[in-house]
């Protein structure tokens, strides 16, 4: 297995890291760049934004090859509990969300149209059989429910995960890096918890694919990944996370994608909340705003890179927090949690205060520059 994972990982890598600046090409081509027209955006240059075609190149590369290589050492039973009919629904999926995407990113497609796409994109791989099938919740009877509301539970854990990706995408590499840490968590939680080998395939592709990817789009970045990346991430570890959980009844296990997801779930969930309170109508939740998280973060001083480093130790903390948790129990989880509250209580004012005091005299620097110029 763990040969078949670097296998995954190295094809993955590389193919996404040598076709990034094809993209870039490609990008400035076509005319999908990324303006900064508004507050909300936070580069000051026009950024060409079709990285996310290399993910998805290096991602689909990997796995096919795999697929084709371990299907004929007899390493995987694609047979088994219909992997290919539900493989083609990913695909079919993938496809249809990627196209819409990339119109997207080069002409621009309203809201509440790929809102609409990534639901029927959802109900096509439940139809094709990937799906929540069961939850063990402690004091809530949920083994008997019908079918229907577990294929509903299913369309809005996708379309959910797929937007709270997406709305994190603000800062050069943030919804990169928060991937990768969340990868790499779920990769642990599928390897402990003896999940599908295909589960741990698709998850290991996926983190090589980005880690390829996050050179050109760490700051400063050099490219973004655009709708097309973005959209295509949260629908992976949507799906991937619902395969890796299939064969479990344990609570703890079902739970942790919640908690490794925790980050960008708060974010989209905060942010309709304040976009319906602010626009007081359910319309108001497509109207994007300046208020997420990490705009928050550059508002109170913070240059781009820090606050991404910030957020990648919280989904990273999070993450190992899950991982804590299914292995070790609620307790010791508890307790980690506990300490790490601790120790970011006693520095996190002393840190913000040294952080704004050199960007002050970073400023500052910059405008003698000036002056003497």
């Amino acid at each position: 297995m763990w040969g078949d994972i670097a296998i995954a990982f190295t094809i993955a890598f590389m193919a996404s890291f040598m076709a990034t600046p094809h993209t870039i090409k490609l990008a400035k081509k076509i005319g999908a760049v990324d303006t900064p027209e508004d507050e909300r955006r936070i580069n000051k240059i026009s950024m060409p934004r079709l990285g996310g075609l290399a993910v998805i190149l290096g991602f689909f590369v990997s796995i096919i090859y795999l697929l084709i290589v371990m299907t004929i050492e007899g390493n995987i039973h694609l047979e088994q509990d219909n992997y290919i009919q539900k493989l083609i629904g990913f695909f079919i999926g993938a496809i249809i969300l990627g196209i819409t995407c990339f119109i997207d990113d080069v002409k621009g497609v309203k809201a509440i149209i790929k809102l609409f796409v990534q639901t029927i994109v959802a109900i096509i791989v439940v139809k094709f059989g990937i799906r929540i099938d069961h939850l063990s919740v402690p004091y809530f009877n949920l083994q008997n429910m019908n079918h229907i509301f577990y294929d509903i539970l299913t369309i809005a854990w996708i379309v959910g995960i797929t937007n709270a990706i997406n709305l994190i995408d603000g800062l050069d590499g943030l919804s990169t890096g928060v991937s990768i840490i969340s990868c790499v968590s779920l990769l642990i939680i599928f390897s402990l918890n003896a999940s599908p080998l295909i589960s741990i395939i698709l998850i290991t592709a996926l983190c090589g694919s980005l880690v390829g990817f996050l050179p050109y789009n760490f700051n400063p970045a050099k490219t973004f990944m655009g709708d097309t990346g973005s959209n295509f991430l949260g629908y992976c570890l949507s799906i991937i996370s619902i395969i890796g959980i299939a064969k479990t009844y344990t609570a703890i296990v079902i739970i942790a994608p919640l908690i490794v997801f925790a980050l960008p779930l708060f974010d989209t969930v905060f942010a309709i909340v304040r976009r319906i309170i602010k626009g007081k109508s359910l319309k108001a939740v497509m109207e994007p705003d300046a208020g997420h998280l990490h705009h928050k973060m550059i508002q109170k001083g913070l240059t781009q890179k820090q606050a991404v480093l910030i957020l990648y130790g919280i989904t990273a903390t999070l993450g190992m927090f899950a991982i804590i948790l299914m292995e070790s129990g609620i307790w010791k989880a508890l307790s980690f949690a506990l300490i790490i509250i601790v120790i970011i209580a006693m520095g996190y004012k002393e840190f913000f205060k040294q952080k704004l005091l050199e960007n002050t005299m970073s400023d500052m620097n910059k405008e003698e520059k000036e002056i003497e110029n």
